[in-house]
């Protein structure tokens, strides 16, 4: 751990530090939560879409769930929609054991049905619905989030803080009692409460990563939890997928000045998750800080994607900054990646090379060139110099 004590005048070049953030009072959510209250009381009989980002994780979900249980009491049909996929092995988990009423986009859906549209765990940056509901003329009613805040949005009512989770928001707003009050012996607060604790594990790493206001939260839920209903959700075990590609992250990782780097090659859609996992895994490495993992995702549609995680043990790192630094925003001025305290993902989207009828050797080809790019421009952020042949990268180029 010595690496996470060095000074800021003492770091990498390229690596943004990030002040640890006050913690927010209690007395905030709780007026908040009024202000939420009353907006939800002029909508009432309304139907609100909850967009999730494209790859809903458990914070997301719970979030959610959250929100549409509380919308309920105020007779607001919320539908938590996403335009992607839920593949990690736990989430399908806490999907089907909680029964989270989800639903996956299909291009037939009429989102012009909704009233309003509600952001949770994201702030429109992660998700194909954003678009969507702008040409559809769904305005943005709130945006939750515990992530860096963003532009894309312009909400009624927002909560952006720095959080470790999204769901030590929602939780909050749930011991104020000002928009719903989870009572003991009732099924839905049990599994809701239950989804929640989820979330705050999920984000915190299993809760080592955690503050104060976790705490907190995670004190208040446990009152209402199903404890073997959470512990069936943690308790999945990893597909042999999954394992395929921590195992090509081992091989193909380079390691320089505790950054860890590894590209994965293709990934099927469906194993998208396996990303972060082999990321998590990689961070275990002796004299490792910061670990990074990459890969190409391809869909049936013909759709092609590299994406990656970072993770990191760096306290100071400034996750959010080091990959909006490193890898650019596309053409829309939206970045290709994005996180908050040492967590981040990025997606950048193939375009016209997408490989429809792409053969192996093409695509061997189009992944070398990428994955000499990406571990480039990674490496370069983080101050490492010598960009060697190891890497496969000409320090000129």
């Amino acid at each position: 751990m010595s690496q996470d004590s060095e000074s800021v005048h003492g770091a990498p070049r390229g690596v943004a530090m990030a002040p640890e953030p006050p913690a927010p009072s209690q007395e905030t959510s709780s007026g908040r939560a009024a202000e939420l209250a009353r907006l939800l009381d002029a909508r009432r009989g309304e139907r609100h879409i909850v967009a999730l980002q494209d790859f809903p994780d458990p914070d997301a979900i719970s979030c959610g769930l959250a929100y549409r249980e509380i919308a309920r009491g105020y007779d607001i049909d919320a539908e938590l929609v996403y335009d992607g996929l839920i593949s990690h092995p736990e989430n399908r988990a806490l999907v089907n054991l909680l029964g989270v009423p989800v639903r996956q986009f299909t291009p037939d859906m009429d989102l012009s049905a909704f009233a309003a549209a509600i952001f949770v765990d994201n702030q429109g940056a992660t998700t194909h619905l954003t678009d969507r509901l702008k040409a559809a003329g769904v305005p943005t009613l709130a945006v939750v989030d515990h992530h860096d805040p963003d532009d894309v949005l312009d909400p009624v009512f927002s909560d952006v803080r720095p959080l470790g989770a999204a769901a030590t928001i929602l939780a909050e707003y749930l011991a104020s009692g000002a928009l719903l009050t989870l009572e003991v012996g009732n099924e839905s607060h049990s599994r809701l409460a239950t989804a929640l604790m989820h979330g705050l594990h999920s984000e915190t790493d299993g809760f080592v990563r955690a503050r104060a206001p976790e705490y907190r939260a995670a004190a208040y839920l446990a009152r209402h939890i199903d404890p073997d209903l959470l512990e069936r959700v943690l308790c999945v075990q990893k597909s042999r997928g999954t394992l395929k590609v921590i195992e090509r992250a081992l091989h193909d990782r380079v390691v320089r000045n505790g950054f860890s780097v590894s590209g994965v090659g293709f990934v099927r859609w469906a194993e998208r998750d396996s990303i972060p996992v082999a990321a998590d895994f990689l961070l275990t490495e002796e004299n490792v800080h910061t670990s990074i993992v990459f890969g190409m995702l391809g869909d049936d549609h013909g759709r092609e994607v590299i994406t990656g995680s970072l993770r990191t043990t760096r306290p100071t790192m400034h996750v959010d900054q080091f990959l909006k630094h490193a890898l650019g925003e596309d053409l829309r001025g939206r970045p290709y990646g994005g996180g908050r305290s040492r967590a981040g993902g990025f997606e950048i989207d193939i375009g016209f090379l997408k490989g429809d009828e792409d053969d192996p050797e093409q695509q061997a080809l189009k992944w070398a060139l990428f994955d000499r790019r990406i571990r480039r421009k990674l490496f370069r952020e983080a101050g490492v110099e010598e960009l060697d042949e190891v890497c496969g990268i000409d320090p000129d180029d």
